[in-house]
């Protein structure tokens, strides 16, 4: 992949440009308080996301694949890796949130999380630490305790209950996997490929929504890895750095499956292949370091790609 990241020409359509502002627009303190205020968006939480510029840059144009599967003879990738909200399935808008939302009316905390305002805090990793750079931001609830130490606790609660209740959704099937999941690893474990997923969600949550809607059987094949399993969460690549040394396979010879601009940075910086599936939250955001771009994996008669193709990924190194 050439330094700039751009896609190969063969596999790019018509371009779709995009005026969408990154968020390096929002620099002093002054536009951080007036941004929040007028249209309720938290992007100021992590300022430093604004090197992975997680809107289209001003003038770029967003790459997109049409289906590009392929007969390869390529070697195949020692591991194909899932993140997991969003690529396994669209969780977050009517799962998630909605878990988010459910505990802090239970818990009459005067707090809601409308879709606007949940997708830019899904620019932080991890839900125990979304809640915190919220509350550090907005102010703490009034039942909230007051010491560091009692707010980390109440944090850690808060997300204890919001996953028993995520639980109950993945259990009762309300949330389906996206289209080609079930293909793809299918098609990697029958020809001795390693599955994992790798998520900042907490382990309880990846572990039922693989076992219920992938079944136990597949379940017991994929290595998951997820929630504090790693110090430091995505954009950082220490849980796919993690992934690689615990099935022993080297960075290079895995390709990374994720749906946004988070977690491309952190399989491109453990030294992956990453292709990204956009979800519902994610379409808009700027994926030119991508290895490939797709709706979705897709399957039949609309496959987008297969293992084959990710094989050849791993041989090449595309150059505008």
């Amino acid at each position: 992949m050439a330094s700039h990241g751009l896609l190969p020409k063969a596999l790019i359509s018509s371009p779709v440009p995009s005026t969408r502002a990154s968020l390096t627009s929002f620099r002093s303190q002054s536009q951080l308080d007036a941004s929040f205020k007028t249209r309720s968006r938290v992007s100021t939480f992590l300022p430093s996301l604004s090197s992975l510029s997680l809107r289209n840059r001003s003038g770029a144009a967003q790459r997109k694949l049409s289906s590009v599967v392929r007969a390869s003879s390529a070697p195949l990738p020692a591991a194909l890796l899932f993140d997991c909200d969003g690529v396994l399935v669209d969780t977050e808008k009517d799962g998630h949130r909605i878990s988010f939302n459910d505990t802090f009316a239970e818990k009459e905390l005067g707090v809601t999380w409308d879709v606007e305002l949940y997708g830019e805090l899904l620019k932080i990793g991890g839900g125990k630490e979304r809640m915190t750079a919220y509350f550090n931001k907005t102010g703490w609830p009034a039942k909230a305790p007051k010491t560091d130490d009692e707010r980390k606790d109440f944090i850690a609660s808060l997300h204890k209950r919001k996953t028993e209740l995520f639980m109950a959704l993945i259990e009762k099937k309300l949330l389906p996997l996206r289209p080609g999941v079930q293909r793809l690893i299918d098609e990697a474990l029958s020809k001795g490929v390693q599955v994992a997923v790798c998520s900042t969600s907490n382990e309880k949550a990846v572990s039922a929504i693989v076992s219920n809607l992938l079944g136990p059987e597949r379940a017991k094949k994929i290595t998951i890895f997820a929630g504090d399993v790693v110090p430091r969460k995505k954009p950082d690549p220490a849980i796919y750095l993690l992934a690689a040394s615990t099935l022993g396979v080297d960075p290079s010879s895995c390709v990374v499956v994720e749906d946004s601009a988070i977690g491309l940075a952190a399989a491109k910086g453990a030294g992956m292949k990453c292709i990204v599936t956009k979800s519902g939250y994610t379409a808009e955001e700027d994926f030119l370091n991508a290895d490939a771009v797709f709706d979705c994996i897709g399957d039949p008669p609309e496959i987008r790609f297969d293992l084959g193709f990710c094989a050849d990924l791993l041989q090449k190194q595309y150059v505008s």
